[in-house]
């Protein structure tokens, strides 16, 4: 536990006095009739309001604290959902699999079945492994989204494998697990890993608004480090014939913050910025921190927009 909790920069969060309006729903999947938990906490009033999706980091389930997301929505009136998708990375029926990404679609269509939603405006975001599947889910139903947050997502699985690996973490059996064994060790468990990342889908969702983050001392040189982040963007830019990050500059961030310079204001962003680059609607941001979210920044991005 401990190697995978280092392997993944994450940290235990204390427990909190659960929400008073927060309620566990289970909903039906569509595919297999399996009934998927998730914590739903609705909003105030009877007028349609948007919804906040939250997905799970990697070996958790729906109920891991997201209070600091939870308080975001609060505070603006937002609907919060946090579905549980088949819960840990650990089995071939989690981690992206195509029942996970039909578990996240499923609640959704509930939640705007069951009460006021503002279908223009809803919002999917996650940190490490939530941060991988709110990209899974982008690539997935573009149409779906108003615009997408990830904090430090694993984009590519034969690289975290790899990654993992090389910091004797155990967290490459779980890839294996899911794909069928390691990259390489057959067709149909490459195929599975290529399904099941995001950096090869991105072009899919070039023209939805992606807010992609990554703390610069997360992983470095190994683990979930920043270049996770910019393969998704290059993936992003690339399908929009729009400039890739600069070579010269993720030299320089993966060899830490002595080699960069924090210079780049925002007043809506809680912590200074190394280096923040466009591709079209999209964005990426390398920021002052490590294996972590900043949900208030987040949200603030998040609310500026409305699905045309």
């Amino acid at each position: 536990m401990k190697r995978l909790l280092q392997a993944l920069g994450l940290k235990k969060r204390e427990k909190v006095a659960p929400n008073a309006h927060q309620q566990t729903i289970h909903i039906r999947s569509t595919l297999d009739s399996h009934r998927q938990p998730c914590l739903f906490i609705a909003a105030d009033g009877g007028e349609p309001r948007p919804l906040l999706v939250y997905l799970h980091p990697w070996r958790h389930g729906y109920d891991f604290d997201s209070t600091p997301w939870q308080v975001e929505a609060r505070k603006r009136n937002w609907h919060f959902l946090a579905p549980h998708f088949r819960g840990p990375n650990k089995r071939p029926q989690a981690c992206a699999s195509k029942l996970a990404r039909q578990d996240v679609l499923d609640a959704v269509n509930h939640i705007c079945s069951t009460h006021a939603v503002d279908e223009q405006r809803i919002y999917v975001c996650g940190v490490s492994g939530g941060g991988h599947m709110a990209l899974i889910m982008a690539a997935e139903a573009p149409q779906r989204w108003a615009a997408v947050s990830a904090w430090c997502p694993i984009t590519d699985l034969a690289e975290f494998h790899r990654e993992c690996i090389a910091l004797h973490a155990k967290t490459y059996r779980h890839v294996e697990k899911v794909a069928g064994g390691s990259p390489g060790s057959s067709p149909r468990a490459d195929a599975e890993i290529v399904y099941r990342s995001p950096v090869h889908h991105l072009a899919a969702a070039r023209n939805l608004p992606m807010d992609i983050n990554h703390g610069i001392d997360d992983g470095q040189p190994k683990g979930v480090g920043i270049q996770h982040s910019v393969w998704a963007f290059n993936a992003i830019a690339d399908a929009l014939d729009a400039a890739a990050f600069p070579a010269d500059v993720i030299e320089n961030l993966l060899k830490g913050r002595a080699s960069a310079t924090a210079s780049l204001p925002d007043p809506a962003y809680e912590r200074a910025i190394f280096y923040r680059q466009m591709a079209g609607p999209s964005r990426i941001t390398i920021f002052d921190g490590g294996h972590e979210d900043l949900p208030a920044s987040a949200c603030a991005w998040l609310e500026q927009h409305t699905r045309s």
